[in-house]
């Protein structure tokens, strides 16, 4: 059986918001907590959208604040998947601010999020392979195969962090089980 598979297109998502004085820190920009949490949601409609399944985040690599937004800025999420293994998703997400009074864009982070789809037991299940089109998609999906190689690094290395925090007693006193990705 053929797996099936999709263009990046067809997961793509936009969303723009405005940014109200509650998002703001105390240097008048937006709170970077503010922006990952909106980067998730946007993310998993990515997820959704090219799997047709529930899906999870498993992981946030690389989330770089590259402008701070301002009270007068707007903000566009711009997300699609990039990359696929048997059950999860690379999504990449740009998110652009606009200066409401100039039109004036600029590119204030860019991230890479991982998810995997669920079936009906909650268990990783097959997703489509994806097709880049554009320069843009091809340039990522080429560095795909880095990035996951450094995400397995990632992973042995954050389990040998756990292993030994479980072993000198750290706090907190219950620490999740990494390797059967329940943290």
């Amino acid at each position: 059986m053929e797996m099936e598979t999709k263009f990046c297109r067809e997961s793509r998502v936009l969303r723009s918001s405005r940014v109200f004085p509650n998002d703001f820190n105390n240097h008048n920009t937006l709170f970077g907590g503010r922006l990952l949490s909106d980067m998730d949601q946007v993310a998993s409609i990515t997820a959704a959208k090219h799997s047709r399944r529930e899906c999870v985040t498993v992981s946030v690599d690389g989330v770089e604040f590259l402008h701070p937004i301002r009270p007068q800025e707007s903000v566009c999420f711009e997300s699609f998947v990039i990359w696929t293994k048997r059950s999860s998703l690379e999504i990449f997400i740009k998110v652009h601010a606009e200066d409401l009074r100039t039109g004036q864009s600029k590119i204030a982070a860019i991230s890479y999020f991982t998810f995997v789809a669920l079936d009906e037991n909650k268990k990783p299940t097959p997703v489509p392979k994806v097709i880049p089109e554009t320069a843009e998609e091809k340039y990522l999906h080429e560095r795909a195969k880095y990035r996951a190689a450094l995400r397995s690094e990632k992973i042995e290395v954050n389990k040998e962090i756990i292993s030994y925090l479980k072993e000198h007693g750290t706090s907190p006193k219950v620490i999740m089980d990494y390797s059967e990705g329940e943290c």
